[in-house]
């Protein structure tokens, strides 16, 4: 079968065909600083692929990648992809008991692991029944374990094996707001579908762009920031292993030169919170940014461009999707709202009985139908056939749409609640309050009064030098004003963060359990 449906073909092997073997596809902003180029991302995949045949792990075994954000990830991702074997891009902060759980759910037969994450693993390897193989990306590996390096050494590069477009390709285990993480399976062409959406028609990526992503690349989100996207075109993507945190973003933004720039809500927040503390204004080469995990606070997005001169391109994407499907774009920017359909999807709103909302200004649940959707969850059919109705996707998201066609992020499903019979937004009173100069960022949600009625709660991370007992009222009329007096928050209180998953997302049921 030829090679040309292997997705491996067109985002690594083709560039060597077209001139662009010596270009540098990744490089490192941290420890050694190394660099990828193109043709030596082509050569080492393939020396991957050809050390997992050696090591007997077959076609359709899965692979999994607990791998920090190095110039291995890429290399370790398309060689499994070359040679059949389905990688399995892991969240490198779980616990030990989550590894447990993913190694015996999925049933891998391969683990790539980063020394620095061995500790916290190791006892989920001990236990597992299936596992074969452990490679270490370091520069030593425990007894019965073998180091990247001497596992590939002296592999000769096998060839990218031939596959159906259709062919399950890769997992990603879905981060959630709930329970234990689901394995979401995706096929070859769902990659190029991204890139060729997405990637094209909003983000308008090109091959001289260098992009940054925090979101690291075991995430759908980072999948397609730092690989897809710029390896559909040949462009440069800069790696960073360790935590974002707002000084070392800055820092990369303003030494490494980034002209794409993805974060999610809560960074961007902590970023100009950072920017504007300090004394000297920031500089770089800024084109554009995009954002995703939670919906972007319109505050947030105005004042990230008068800082950069870049807009944030917020928008709307899943696990389930692969990437973004619902997008402001660069010019077509309305903050606080989530944008219109990408070009490629379909979007509509359906209320608590599966109708179609036809009206404007009402809320319904959103689903989704493109190309890139998922080929289901892993050994979970009910769950699959709850999230997967045929070519439509359910989200999970509330939204409301306007009369000029963009959609306002109302929730999750499971995060609305309704105040004397009207619904609450929870993402609209968290607007209001993160407006305020003393906010840092806020989460609502419901609980009930004296009485047993649902009012609104709020859950507020204040900017450093603010004193608490002194915002209680006035942040009460404040959200009276912006929003309306029903929506106002009865009870405000003052946490130094906000419960989160790795992506970015608020975990508003652990709040709810507070309240």
């Amino acid at each position: 079968m030829p090679s040309e449906g292997n997705a491996a073909q067109y985002f690594v092997d083709r560039h060597i065909d077209e001139g662009r073997g010596g270009k540098i596809a990744f490089r490192e902003a941290a420890g050694e600083k190394r660099t990828l180029t193109y043709g030596e991302l082509s050569y080492q995949s393939a020396c991957v692929a050809s050390a997992l045949m050696h090591a007997n792990i077959h076609r359709e075994e899965r692979a999994l990648m607990l791998v920090l954000d190095k110039i291995e990830f890429p290399e370790i991702f398309w060689g499994c992809l070359k040679s059949g074997i389905i990688p399995v891009p892991l969240n490198t902060l779980l616990s030990t008991s989550v590894y447990e759980e993913i190694l015996n759910d999925s049933r891998a037969a391969c683990l790539f692991v980063s020394k620095e994450l061995l500790p916290v693993v190791r006892p989920a390897i001990e236990a597992s029944s299936h596992l074969r193989k452990v490679v270490v990306v370091g520069d030593e590996a425990p007894q019965g374990m073998e180091t990247y390096s001497d596992f590939t050494k002296g592999c000769a590069p096998a060839e990218t094996l031939g596959v159906a477009g259709d062919e399950i390709a890769f997992w990603l285990y879905s981060s959630g707001t709930t329970g234990l993480p689901k394995g979401v399976r995706h096929v070859h062409d769902s990659l190029k579908s991204t890139s060729d959406t997405y990637g094209q028609k909003v983000l308008d990526i090109k091959e001289d762009d260098v992009v940054y992503s925090v979101a690291k690349i075991f995430f759908a989100y980072g999948l397609g920031n730092a690989m897809t996207f710029p390896m559909s075109v040949g462009a440069t993507t800069i790696l960073f292993e360790g935590r974002p945190t707002p000084a070392i973003s800055v820092e990369i933004i303003q030494n490494e030169h980034p002209t794409v720039f993805c974060g999610v809500p809560t960074l961007y927040a902590a970023i100009i919170a950072h920017i504007e503390s300090g004394d000297e204004p920031p500089i770089g080469n800024l084109r554009t940014c995009i954002s995703a995990g939670e919906a972007l606070p319109e505050d947030i997005g105005k004042r990230w461009h008068e800082i950069w001169d870049a807009h944030i391109l917020d928008g709307v994407g899943s696990t389930e999707m692969l990437h973004i499907f619902l997008s402001n774009s660069n010019d077509d920017v309305v903050y606080g709202t989530s944008g219109t359909a990408v070009p490629g999807y379909d979007l509509r709103l359906v209320d608590d009985a599966g109708k179609d909302v036809v009206g404007t200004d009402e809320i319904g649940e959103l689903l989704v139908r493109g190309a890139s959707a998922a080929d289901g969850y892993w050994n979970q059919r009910d769950k699959s056939r709850v999230t997967f109705e045929g070519e439509w996707t359910r989200t999970g998201d509330k939204y409301e749409l306007t009369e000029d066609g963009r959609y306002i992020y109302c929730g999750r499903t499971d995060d609305m609640f309704k105040v004397s019979g009207i619904w609450v937004s929870p993402f609209e009173v968290e607007q209001a309050l993160a407006s305020h100069p003393a906010i840092l960022e806020a989460a609502v949600v419901s609980a009930r009064d004296d009485q047993g009625l649902e009012k609104p709660m709020a859950y507020a991370v204040l900017k450093s030098g603010q004193d608490s007992n002194a915002l209680q009222s006035e942040l009460k009329e404040y959200v009276k004003e912006k929003v309306g007096k029903w929506k106002y928050p009865r009870w405000i209180k003052i946490v130094s963060d906000l419960p989160k998953t790795a992506t970015g997302k608020i975990q508003r049921f652990k709040l709810r359990a507070e309240a």
